[in-house]
């Protein structure tokens, strides 16, 4: 039991919600129970994902299995991202300078406006006519 000692990290971004936990392992990452490659197959996403890792140096040292729902790839790629860089905080109290400097701690506030009523959508009105 002991052996699998699991560190939590919660991400948000837009409308994606990321659960991450991380242990020592061999550097596997798991997406709603999907390889990395699979799950994501854009290779910038599959970079914001691992950029935690790779700026503390730990990408082959921790498993990390993630669950995320909610948006799209960019914004899950997005909270897991903050996902795992509160948890590798957690795990290490050094590689919170690190991580701080690259602004992986920094939860992005950026949500989708609200329509508002009388318009079309957020902003955009109905056309007006003078006569």
């Amino acid at each position: 039991m002991a052996e699998k000692q699991y560190i939590w990290g919660t991400g948000r971004r837009k409308s994606s919600i990321a659960r991450v936990r991380i242990k020592k392992g061999l550097g596997k990452i798991m997406v709603n129970n999907k390889d990395l490659d699979t799950y994501f197959p854009v290779d910038r996403e599959r970079g914001m994902v691992q950029v935690p890792l790779k700026t503390t140096k730990t990408l082959g040292e921790f498993d990390v299995l993630v669950t995320v729902q909610g948006g799209g790839l960019t914004g899950q790629a997005g909270a897991i991202s903050l996902g795992i860089a509160r948890a590798l905080s957690k795990s290490n109290p050094a590689f919170i300078d690190n991580l701080r400097e690259g602004g992986f701690l920094t939860r992005d506030s950026r949500m989708k406006e609200r329509k508002k009523y009388g318009k079309k959508g957020a902003r955009k009105s109905f056309q007006w006519t003078k006569r």
